[in-house]
């Protein structure tokens, strides 16, 4: 279905129906994203500061045939906050939207509007002595709208899963400008078809986001945090199932890191403090977190001198306070910066089944080699199967690398990928820049019933067209 493009009598509608400074036009930190892989084209900004004013806004898109954008904060890595080539869209940016509506302490229930930054959500939290576990590097600029839009992950996705398991219901308006109100606090409720895990992930092309009721959990009475110098992925693998096995469900966050990162933030972060003056090739990043008294401190100390004995343990450095935690994990979430910094090549967000990570990295170095000289970095959150595989040139050479390398880098390791029966989506989404592969390895019976629920809801084809599906 065509399109219109943004233009004075759709703006002169807006005025009349919507209050002063809501209309702005559109700086150019809307039209970027992180990778500068894309540039947004001349839009029109809409900041709406309530729910109504998103009804209206979309409704109006609606009967005009214009494209929405939705935006949050702007962190996005698959490109599915901007519209780079079709008629001028609308903006629709809930960064207004940025109240703590309720918080339920006794429920463990906090009400927020989509436009709060992840980091508020948690720090919401933690003033009623509450943890709210969702934990990502862009945590200070990423809006809990865009994190259940895109499902993210992070970093504590083993304990409490990811951004779609921490929600309970969702406001949300719908793409002909009804307000669906599923705000429940309630943990049971089988009143029909799951709207909130349809709309969670759905990255902006069924609905605009507008709050959310979130799950909250206790208060870890402490952290035993630790870097571990391990023998190999497989050594790490190993160590997980045996804490888990040995624990139960308290470890937090396991994180495996390959020397390059180390490397990379030495030469662009060196302000970065690192455990270890000597990296072996492997480390891993473990946190567990503990309640009330315990003494599974011991028991890890006593598995730890086991892993030793056995080799699957060479070093091991544990935060004696608060602050080494923090630099700990300042380490991991410095990376991403680091890689930036540095400039991949192709970033490949993938997850697969625990087992045949450790075939998956030694598979993807060879088939990387045989395409040339490059360095990889690879790291992610072990304990969920999620890896970010990325390539880099060597040094010197960034300036003879194509997009057609690019291309074909990427085309190989998902193919690999999902000969291994993973994804070449982990917790970054589709967007715009993983449109082909979904098309290319998605299951055909789920690509056309994705396409009838977007007809369904969407018929005209007016939210974030070209993310995830491609327009007809």
């Amino acid at each position: 279905m065509k399109l219109h493009a943004v233009d004075d009598t759709f703006i002169s509608h807006l005025k009349k129906i919507l209050p002063e400074g809501v209309i702005h036009p559109a700086e150019r930190r809307y039209l970027e994203e992180p990778r500068g892989q894309w540039m947004g084209q001349k839009a029109l900004l809409v900041r709406p500061e309530t729910t109504e004013q998103v009804s209206l806004l979309i409704k109006a898109a609606y009967e005009a045939r214009v494209a929405v954008i939705p935006y949050g904060g702007g962190t996005g890595l698959v490109g599915g906050q901007i519209m780079p080539v079709g008629p001028s869209p609308l903006i629709l940016s809930l960064e207004r939207m940025n109240k703590i509506r309720k918080i339920y302490a006794s429920e463990n229930v906090l009400i927020s509007e989509a436009g709060v930054t992840l980091a508020e959500v948690r720090n919401a939290a933690y003033d009623v002595d509450r943890l709210f576990p969702l934990s990502l590097a862009a945590e200070g600029s990423a809006r809990i709208g865009g994190n259940l839009a895109t499902n993210a992950g992070g970093i504590n996705v083993l304990r409490y899963g990811n951004a779609r398991d921490l929600c309970i219901g969702l406001e949300v308006v719908l793409p002909d400008g009804k307000i669906w109100n599923g705000l429940s606090r309630l943990r049971k409720d089988n009143t029909g078809y799951d709207l909130r895990n349809l709309l969670i992930g759905s990255e902006g092309t069924l609905g605009v986001i507008t709050a959310a009721s979130l799950k909250l959990f206790e208060q870890p009475s402490h952290f035993y945090t630790a870097f571990l110098e391990v023998a190999s992925p497989s050594a790490a693998i190993n160590i997980l199932y045996t804490l888990r096995a040995k624990l139960g469900n308290v470890v937090s966050a396991f994180e495996l890191i390959h020397k390059q990162g180390f490397d990379f933030l030495s030469e662009k972060l060196p302000e970065i403090k690192l455990p270890f003056k000597e990296a072996s090739e492997w480390m891993v990043l473990l946190e567990i977190g503990f309640e009330g008294t315990t003494d599974g401190e011991s028991s890890i100390d006593a598995f730890f001198t086991l892993g030793q004995e056995k080799g699957l343990v060479t070093n091991a450095i544990i935060a004696q306070s608060e602050r080494e935690r923090h630099e700990f994990w300042a380490v991991r979430e410095y990376i991403p910066e680091a890689n930036r910094l540095i400039g991949s090549i192709s970033s490949h967000d993938i997850s697969l089944p625990l087992s045949a990570i450790p075939e998956f990295i030694e598979r993807a170095k060879v088939l990387i080699s045989n395409l040339g000289a490059f360095r990889i970095n690879c790291f992610g959150h072990l304990g969920d199967g999620n890896l970010h595989f990325n390539v880099f040139p060597i040094p010197g050479k960034l300036h003879q690398i194509n997009v057609k390398s690019q291309n074909r880098i990427r085309h190989q390791v998902h193919q690999l990928v999902n000969s291994m029966e993973g994804s070449i989506s982990a917790e970054h989404g589709i967007g715009r820049l993983k449109l082909a592969d979904l098309e290319r390895y998605a299951d055909p019976a789920k690509l056309s019933a994705m396409r009838a629920i977007k007809d369904a809801l969407d018929p005209r084809g007016i939210m974030n067209p070209g993310v995830i599906l491609r327009p007809l």
